[in-house]
């Protein structure tokens, strides 16, 4: 089978379940929520992962590339998806990890390794240059022939792949999404419905550079009013979940009867039943969630925690 035939086998058409949930803060404020599961799009490469690298896999096919070779951290749900995708296209993988190679047998990097992708550890001031030109070029010196993904697969590539969601949509006011890399965000928003809001929940320190990187990314978000990032929810940070948090993610994921993991979704989640309890969506709304996958992180977290490892 061909690399192409390959692709076509693991992008082709597939569709994820939209699941009415109900909850008494909904009732409560005359809401209805509905929760796009993207967390079943794929078995291994799951969520806005597989729609993200959706058309950024089929140029690394199209140009021939020997392998690919993209950035993340120890309990990254990107490197984690791109070795699966890697194992399956027969293209050799790379994961550059930020971080120390005591890590590489956590749940996340072990199936990474289980799929054949090489870790290259480096520290964090290493890391901070993997946008860098002439690192990269470096990079490119190193390993001829292998295709360059940014972090969390965030490029203008992958805008197209998160923008055909919007056709397996119900009509909705308001569109919920976690925020990392925010190239989730910009491809929704480069298809966004004149009707829809949406709404991003930022599960890092975001600030200004969230916003100006999504608009790096799809240029006329900077002139488009539909869209919003609430940032108050990021629980101190990246992979930051306190106890109490991890318990009510836990309490909404067994109300609701959908599984929540505390770096991505559950923690937007419990960000949006916050607002919601607060009033910030207006009654007679019709929203919608995008579980975003990234389901095996929850492995690794319990893993980190148990080693001391959690950070």
């Amino acid at each position: 089978m061909s690399s192409l035939q390959c692709w076509q086998q693991l992008f082709g058409q597939s569709l994820s379940p939209l699941t009415p949930v109900h909850h008494p803060a909904l009732q409560k404020h005359h809401l209805s929520l509905s929760i796009k599961r993207d967390d079943l799009l794929h078995p291994s490469i799951s969520g806005n992962k597989w729609r993200k690298l959706k058309y950024v896999l089929r140029q690394a096919v199209s140009d021939r590339a020997t392998g690919l070779l993209s950035f993340g951290g120890a309990w990254s749900n990107h490197l984690h998806a791109l070795a699966a995708a890697g194992h399956a296209l027969g293209l050799p993988t790379i994961g550059m990890v930020r971080g120390e190679p005591e890590y590489a047998t956590n749940p996340t990097l072990s199936d990474a390794r289980a799929w054949g992708m090489t870790l290259e550890f480096v520290d964090r001031q290493t890391y901070r240059r993997r946008h860098d030109s002439d690192f990269l070029a470096d990079i490119a010196r190193r390993h001829p022939g292998f295709y360059l993904i940014p972090e969390g697969g965030s490029c203008p590539l992958a805008l197209p792949g998160m923008a055909e969601l919007w056709q397996t949509l119900p009509p909705c006011d308001e569109l919920l999404v976690p925020v990392a890399s925010g190239g989730t965000l910009a491809g929704l928003l480069s298809a966004r419905p004149a009707g829809t809001r949406i709404t991003g929940y930022a599960v890092l320190k975001g600030k200004e550079w969230l916003s100006g990187t999504i608009c790096d990314l799809f240029a006329p978000a900077a002139t488009d009013n539909g869209w919003q990032l609430r940032l108050e929810h990021h629980g101190g940070g990246y992979a930051k979940c306190s106890a109490t948090d991890r318990q009510a993610i836990a309490g909404l994921s067994s109300i609701l009867g959908v599984p929540l993991e505390p770096v991505y979704s559950g923690k937007a989640m419990l960000g949006l039943f916050r607002d919601i309890e607060a009033g910030f969506y207006p009654p007679g709304s019709r929203l919608v969630f995008v579980h975003t996958g990234g389901l095996q992180g929850a492995r690794a977290q319990i893993s980190a925690k148990r080693s001391g490892q959690a950070k």
